[in-house]
């Protein structure tokens, strides 16, 4: 959500207008995919089809397992389990995981896609989202859990954001200030958030949770290819964008 009236002229107000009027097609029609395959997959419980009660999870387990990626098994060689790091990235396990990600997603996206381009954006994306999750499977190789989720490739976009709009506000609650809704310049926000997934990996085993470790790889890939791909040059240092979003993770 980007505030309009924060923006009006230099780089971030032209960029600002070009992302109003191209739509950020990519960064929607990710968010529009995701929903997708969320609503019409067991996990969402519209789907009659998978029926009720135990049928239901044994469904749900089949999906996580068909499409999510088994770290276990993703070094065996098969071309399907080479490929679950990219379907992965479009399944989630909840309602609440779906739309925090995409949350995420609809802030941070939009000007990072227009920065790169669509193309550009959507390899970017689906590539560091891939090594991500990759990494996180490499590091639990012998790791049952299945791991779902579009984090990695978010991280991936907080990451580019961060090098590319340092300076852009963003407007965030923290839990520990009440939840009061305020407004700091998104390397604050991005790096406090970054060493919140770094301290939480430390911490993380290789069972069920939150895959803090994609998190991070996702982050500092989307910042070292932002840096690599742009140099200083690309860099908005001008503070009027201001960018609105619940910053925690």
């Amino acid at each position: 959500m980007i505030d309009r009236r924060a923006a009006r002229g230099g780089v971030t107000g032209r960029l600002l207008r070009a992302v109003t009027a191209a739509g950020a097609q990519v960064t929607y029609a990710l968010i529009a995919l995701c929903c997708a395959v969320f609503l019409i997959s067991p996990l969402s419980g519209f789907n009659p089809t998978y029926g009720t009660a135990d049928t239901l999870l044994a469904a749900q387990a089949g999906y996580f397992e068909r499409w999510g990626v088994i770290p276990s098994e993703l070094w065996a060689g098969s071309a399907q389990a080479l490929l679950t790091p990219l379907t992965a990235l479009f399944v989630h396990g909840s309602w609440l995981h779906l739309l925090g990600n995409m949350l995420f997603l609809y802030v941070f996206g939009a000007m990072a896609e227009e920065r790169m381009g669509r193309a550009e954006f959507t390899f970017f994306y689906l590539g560091c989202g891939y090594l991500a999750l990759l990494a996180y499977a490499a590091a639990h190789a012998s790791s049952d859990q299945t791991l779902v989720g579009a984090s990695g490739a978010i991280s991936a976009v907080l990451g580019a954001f961060l090098y590319l709009f340092p300076r852009a506000r963003v407007t965030s609650l923290f839990p520990f200030l009440l939840f009061l809704p305020l407004r700091f310049p998104a390397w604050i926000v991005l790096i406090f958030w970054f060493v919140l997934q770094w301290m939480a990996a430390q911490g993380a085993g290789n069972g069920p949770g939150v895959a803090y470790l994609a998190h991070v790889v996702g982050f500092v890939c989307g910042f070292a290819y932002a840096w690599g791909r742009y140099g200083r040059g690309a860099r908005v240092k001008a503070p009027a964008t201001a960018t609105e979003g619940e910053s925690q993770p």
